[in-house]
């Protein structure tokens, strides 16, 4: 069953890249008594996700803040080495934290897997936006498929 407004956001973990390599972070030190908008790929280094998804929230990061957001997160379906590789060539810094979902468990746990197989890539996550405040998911933006609209920087701005 797919996440809704006022559900709690399932518990699981992410691998993120640190001064001392990789590591990991619990939902509960993601979400718990924080403002956190999390939004999710298809994939690193793919064109939509590359060129407009993660730039957005990267240009945008400081006025997402100044409405009272903790943590800007993005999360995909790819190793930790991969995703902070990307965060790397796109220049992300601080303004987005890079959660590796390696498996797809916490998509699926989210029930907002993706099939990509068509194109040679497994399973992966739609592309979403969520506002989680304290855990509980307070605004959920999935897009339809090929699309880009409900989950850019600049909509997720509106929205808080």
């Amino acid at each position: 069953m797919t996440i809704q407004v006022g559900d709690r956001m399932p518990e699981g973990g992410f691998g993120i890249m640190t001064s001392d390599g990789p590591a990991s972070i619990s939902t509960e030190e993601l979400f718990g008594g924080k403002k956190v908008v999390l939004f999710a790929v298809p994939g690193a280094f793919t064109p939509t996700c590359s060129v407009k998804h993660l730039p957005g929230f990267k240009e945008q990061a400081d006025a997402i803040r100044a409405k009272g957001v903790d943590t800007v997160a993005c999360m995909s379906v790819n190793d930790v080495f991969v995703m902070d590789a990307w965060g790397r060539d796109r220049a992300v810094g601080d303004s987005v934290m890079m959660l590796a979902d390696g498996n797809g468990d916490y998509a699926k746990a989210l029930g907002l897997e993706l099939d990509a197989s068509g194109f040679g890539m497994g399973m992966r996550c739609q592309r979403f936006a969520i506002i989680v405040d304290d855990g509980v998911v307070s605004s959920l933006h999935v897009e339809d498929p090929g699309q880009f609209a409900v989950s850019s920087a600049e909509a997720i701005l509106e929205q808080l």
